[in-house]
């Protein structure tokens, strides 16, 4: 069995996973939204702290497996410096003590395998990543094979949510605030600009939208006077002009790319309404639509265990004193992730 790490933003998670039969043996998460709701954010100093206990907590849930084990998987890029090495930390003790050996994994290449977990995986992929930190397209051919098609100019579909949800008053995090109001919502009663329209760079850019959001609060008078129909028509909107946004885009590389099956990962893939329009655009192209179960499309160790299964096979170990932490990197079209 493999036990696999997660610490990378706010989220404490461990599992363990049967290396042949690739059963999810143990799984368990704990959140920090509660501790960060009330700064609106990710406080990443608060985040390193709560990992220290809760990391502890959930491993000694799980200490009966840890004789059985095969190897340990962390993840160690990109994410906040100080909460990844909590996760690290841990994963290096069990390791030394047991002697077995180190996986390090890259989260965004993990959420591509939170595709697979329990079942086996299935390349070639194009894939849309958008999470709190990440917004991109990537044609991924097989385990060493992945490449940026199309990435964010500035703010993440995730990131873009919570801001606007802070700016509405509406708490943290934004996304599932923001998507259960837009059921109630009009979402054509404001007119947002959908971003890069016009421009045929395909690449995605959400500044511009999340700033006419604030520019439409002000006109209600502020968040303060903004009445419940006002958020909602406003988060509609936003929604429904976001999402075109991702379609339209997305469309430019569905024009030219022949691979046939496209999946939706990350956390802000669990938008159910982001999900149907891409259901729509695949079966105008003739693609096969794949997402992630709706528990493992925020940040979890099973998908870092499931990216570790692979890893194991082909035998991509790190030595002890080479793995650390490291924050994200700017990411550009073209770029092999």
């Amino acid at each position: 069995m493999i036990l696999s790490i997660e610490s990378s933003c706010d989220d404490s998670a461990i599992a363990i996973t049967q290396i042949e039969t690739k059963k999810l043996i143990f799984h368990r998460k704990l959140s920090q939204e509660k501790e960060h709701a009330h700064y609106g954010g990710v406080v990443p100093e608060l985040a390193s702290r709560l990992h220290t206990i809760a990391l502890p907590e959930i491993l000694h849930h799980a200490k009966d497996y840890l004789p059985s084990l095969k190897a340990i998987a962390v993840t160690n890029q990109p994410g906040l410096g100080v909460a990844l090495l909590e996760g690290i930390a841990m994963a290096k003790t069990i390791a030394f003590l047991q002697k077995i050996p180190l996986i390090a994994v890259h989260h965004l290449k993990a959420h591509i395998y939170s595709l697979f977990i329990e079942t086996k995986t299935h390349f070639p992929l194009l894939v849309l990543l958008i999470s709190g930190g990440h917004t991109q397209i990537l044609e991924v051919q097989d385990f060493d094979h992945m490449k940026i098609l199309a990435t964010t100019m500035d703010d993440s579909v995730g990131e873009s949510f919570d801001k606007c949800a802070k700016m509405m008053g509406l708490g943290y995090p934004g996304g599932p605030i923001i998507e259960t109001l837009a059921k109630e919502g009009d979402a054509h009663r404001f007119s947002l600009p959908i971003p890069l329209i016009n421009s045929p760079v395909v690449a995605f850019s959400l500044s511009g939208l999340k700033n006419a959001v604030r520019l439409q609060i002000e006109a209600l008078g502020g968040k303060e006077n903004m009445s419940r129909q006002d958020r909602c028509d406003l988060a509609a909107t936003f929604q429904h002009t976001l999402i075109a946004h991702l379609i339209h885009k997305s469309k430019k590389i569905f024009e030219h790319n022949k691979i046939v099956d496209f999946a939706i990962v990350g956390g802000a893939g669990a938008n159910i309404a982001i999900r149907d329009a891409f259901g729509q655009l695949c079966n105008k192209y003739r693609k096969n639509l794949h997402t992630a179960p709706l528990a493992y499309c925020s940040d979890n160790a099973a998908m870092v265990g499931r990216y570790a299964l692979d890893a194991y096979r082909l035998k991509r170990f790190t030595p002890l004193v080479d793995i650390a932490p490291l924050t994200t990197k700017k990411l550009t079209q073209g770029n092999l992730l």
